[in-house]
């Protein structure tokens, strides 16, 4: 089976890409994780690939690099989690953010990404703490605002919209990166002065 497929992005949207390779399109599903690592349509990429491949359907997977392949592989060994569950984690949290929440053991933290809830986070846990690792120098996520990943679950657990939450995340972090002061915060009080400002200027 065919580990990855090289190609032009033809287009990108919210769940997917269409990646033009020796004349064939192939239409591929993708976590968001891994659609803000990979370049803008128009761009060649190399996307890892799974073929989920049944009786009933035929559906081609697709992640930037091999650690976010993994961590899909990781997610379907949880009794519970398919694949499109897996992808709807993924994208709603980041490879490297799922790691570290997992490694401290954070319930309650996991039970706040969508598509988790109470009884699949406690299989999470059991099934994956201390068992997701990541390689060394793996590509960072493009976008800032996966930085406040916490910050954006929060905002759209409110009702906000998921995608505007990202956007103005982004734009007030960067903003923010650029006052005097704020370098120097704490994690916690970088993401409850963003959550304040985000609410804010959502609302």
């Amino acid at each position: 089976m065919f580990n990855s497929i090289t190609g032009i992005i033809t287009l990108k949207s919210d769940k997917s890409l269409h990646l033009l390779n020796s004349g064939i399109e192939w239409d591929i599903l993708v976590p968001e994780s891994s659609l803000n690592m990979l370049p803008p349509a128009g761009e060649e990429a190399k996307v890892y690939t799974w073929l989920q491949h049944t009786e009933q359907l035929m559906n081609l997977y697709g992640f930037a690099t091999d650690d976010e392949r993994a961590l899909f592989f990781d997610l379907l060994k949880v009794d519970g989690v398919g694949p499109k569950g897996a992808l709807k984690i993924m994208s709603n949290v980041s490879s490297s953010r799922l790691s570290e929440i997992l490694e401290r053991g954070d319930l309650e933290m996991l039970e706040k990404i969508p598509g988790v809830g109470k009884k699949t986070a406690g299989k999470l846990l059991l099934a994956l703490k201390g068992k997701v690792r990541l390689s060394e120098g793996a590509a960072p996520v493009r976008s800032q605002s996966f930085e406040y990943q916490d910050v954006i679950i929060s905002l759209s657990s409110m009702g906000f919209d998921k995608n505007l939450v990202q956007a103005k995340i982004a734009e007030l972090s960067e903003r923010l990166e650029k006052e005097v002061g704020f370098a120097g915060k704490s994690r916690k009080e970088k993401e409850d002065l963003l959550f304040k400002k985000a609410i804010v200027e959502l609302s």
